[in-house]
């Protein structure tokens, strides 16, 4: 019997006005920040200087990962691969402004002790998930209860200590399996409503390797020296790779939703729009991306899109990086950008896992130029109010 993982959830209901604030680019973000350093400059740490410093956090000479990396092999690679990550994570969750709270995720560091003698798997070892419901509570909730008989008790999941082709290809068989396994026992499961669906997201790291498995719009990224990867990408119907597929399948896109009802193009459950099977363009089978981590790689943010709906990958990563130079606490982190969500006014639940891969005292210090940005920066819930009091001034 698997002990139960770690699961945090704590409801609150702010008070906010329910409006998106929109995903703006990065030189929006700048923009934004600037106009509200001019309040809080100083002569030695001026407008200028804070423009320079978040423009240099903010670059969006993002590394592509548009196709997942193949992992090297271990004899001509053997330098990545001595890279081992010292995991920690925390993990924050809201109910927004939703009246029911329909997220859950998943938290394990340490996989190996977790399972059991019956597992054997590459050092360290971790696995973490999102999952956004809809049409209800039950779909998301009975898929975090059997998270782990689905993605290792009731598929082949690959044995073995190594890294290699043969584990790749045996863990993206196994992660693909799950996915559809757990589709297809929600559409047997009497006690969940076939319209109840999930959107789910998961990540696996095996010593160096991460691998992100994804089927929705809940979001995972990577955050490389500073810049923001996206380690999956966002299903939705109006996205023209998957407008191409729903329309392949007979489906339609009207006003963003799929066939008029649902605002994402794959998710688990929602058995009420997949009859007859296989006829459905909704479907459940995931995406993934993967690489090997380095030195360079610092963080994985993985979250459900009541984040995404407000702030760029970039914006996050830079919250987050700030955090860890601070305090180094994920959890603080976490709680962060779900408070910086709901300054945007999201109207979502909100979800955020934050998984870093250095111990806090090896965390990189920051440089002369990011030390005073972190002097005379401002938390979330300041500069949420110091916007609240500009917009009152400016419509005086």
């Amino acid at each position: 019997m698997v002990a139960e993982a770690e699961v945090v959830c704590q409801k609150r209901v702010p008070v906010l006005d329910v409006q998106y604030f929109g995903k703006g680019s990065n030189m929006e973000e700048i923009d934004e920040i600037v106009a509200i350093s001019s309040t809080v400059s100083s002569p030695k740490f001026g407008q200028a200087l804070f423009a320079e410093s978040v423009a240099a956090d903010l670059s969006t000479s993002q590394l592509d990962v548009k196709s997942p990396e193949k992992v090297p092999d271990p004899s001509t690679e053997s330098t990545v691969l001595q890279f081992v990550p010292s995991i920690r994570s925390g993990s924050f969750a809201d109910i927004g402004q939703r009246r029911y709270m329909e997220d859950e995720h998943i938290r394990i560091d340490d996989l190996s002790s977790h399972l059991g003698s019956l597992f054997k798997f590459p050092k360290p070892s971790a696995f973490y998930g999102v999952f956004d419901g809809h049409g209800g509570p039950e779909a998301a909730a009975y898929i975090r209860k059997n998270a782990l008989r689905f993605f290792f008790e009731d598929v082949n999941f690959p044995q073995t200590c190594e890294v290699d082709d043969v584990f790749l290809e045996g863990l993206e068989n196994s992660l693909r399996e799950s996915f559809l396994l757990a589709d297809l026992d929600l559409e047997d499961n009497c006690a969940v409503n076939s319209s109840s669906g999930t959107t789910a997201i998961t990540a696996l790291i095996f010593g160096s390797l991460l691998m992100v498995a994804n089927a929705g719009d809940c979001r995972a990224v990577l955050c490389r020296k500073g810049k923001a990867i996206d380690m999956s990408e966002d299903h939705r119907p109006i996205y023209p790779s998957e407008q191409e597929r729903v329309k392949g399948l007979g489906g339609y896109v009207d006003d963003g939703y799929l066939n008029g009802v649902l605002s994402v193009s794959r998710a688990l459950g929602d058995w009420d729009m997949k009859f007859p099977r296989g006829s459905s363009p909704l479907i459940a089978e995931p995406e993934f991306r993967q690489v090997l981590l380095t030195e360079d790689d610092e963080f994985v943010i993985i979250g459900c899109d009541g984040i995404w709906d407000v702030m760029s990958s970039q914006h996050a990563v830079s919250l987050v990086r700030r955090g860890l130079w601070r305090h180094g606490d994920p959890e603080q982190c976490a709680r962060d950008l779900v408070k910086e969500a709901l300054c945007h006014n999201t109207c979502d639940n909100l979800t955020v896992i934050v998984v870093c891969f250095f111990a806090p005292d090896h965390r990189e210090q920051p440089s002369p130029r990011q030390r005073r940005l972190r002097c005379c920066s401002l938390s979330a819930e300041a500069l949420c109010r110091l916007r609240s009091l500009l917009d009152g001034n400016a419509n005086r």
